[in-house]
């Protein structure tokens, strides 16, 4: 895209929401887009998560301690036994399902 058509506020220096407010209230909505304009959709099929990072950053994962890993697994096999038993805990309160 040519920069010599830009607004000098685009240029170099960060927009403010005023002046980006300002920016898209004074556009023309039934102007055509640029032929070298790239789509949304071509910038997201380059990321690996189904959200943009702009909007939700793809979380990263962080070493847990062997602590924790044995109090999940407690926790999975303790629920698995008790539906295997056909107990049901939903309420916080062991009952039959």
């Amino acid at each position: 895209m040519d920069q010599s058509n830009q607004s000098p506020a685009l240029k170099d220096e960060p927009v403010s929401d005023e002046e980006l407010t300002a920016l898209a209230l004074a556009a023309d909505p039934n102007t055509p887009l640029d032929p070298d304009a790239v789509p949304w959709q071509s910038v997201l099929a380059l990321q690996r998560g189904l959200l943009p990072n702009w909007y939700m950053p793809i979380p990263s994962a962080s070493h847990r301690g062997k602590g924790t890993r044995i109090v999940i697994g407690v926790l999975i096999v303790g629920f698995l036994t008790i539906g295997a038993f056909g107990l049901c805990i939903t309420s916080g309160f062991l009952s039959l399902a």
